[in-house]
């Protein structure tokens, strides 16, 4: 900061210890430490101060820049940059029909493999009755 050099200090030493005096010279030269930190410590204050007055003007700044280009749509700016022209969308897009018969299968197939979900109300119901149960036995037997 200070361009001094050793001779400098020397002569400064010399010149304190001359209007000081040496009895009172360590109380000095710790007040003067003690103005010193205070006066950096005012320094560092400003200058995070404005360091964070800066910050918020370019958050502002750039907030408003992603604003004014539709920034925040992610997925429209993923979508363009993938398919542009959206060709690619218009060919991979399943038809009504085709998901209506895919979701038919899925149920179809839901249906067939669930074995004993269906009898099971059969059994409870034929065992309130006390009826049914014998008649459901026999035609196992006769279609086995």
């Amino acid at each position: 900061m200070f361009d001094i050099g050793w001779q400098e200090l020397f002569i400064l030493a010399v010149l304190a210890i001359i209007v000081i005096g040496p009895k009172d010279l360590p109380r000095a030269i710790r007040s003067i430490t003690k103005w010193i930190r205070k006066a950096r410590s005012m320094a560092r204050d400003l200058q995070d101060g404005l360091d964070e007055v800066v910050r918020e003007a370019d958050l502002d700044d750039l907030k408003k820049e992603i604003e004014a280009q539709d920034g925040l749509d992610i997925g429209k700016r993923i979508g363009n940059v993938i398919d542009p022209t959206g060709d690619f969308a218009k060919d991979m897009d399943l038809d009504k029909d085709v998901y209506d018969e895919m979701s038919e299968a899925v149920d179809d197939l839901k249906i067939s493999t669930a074995p004993e979900e269906i009898d099971k109300p059969e059994k409870t119901k034929s065992a309130k009755t006390g009826s049914a149960a014998p008649k459901a036995k026999k035609s196992k037997k006769a279609s086995g």
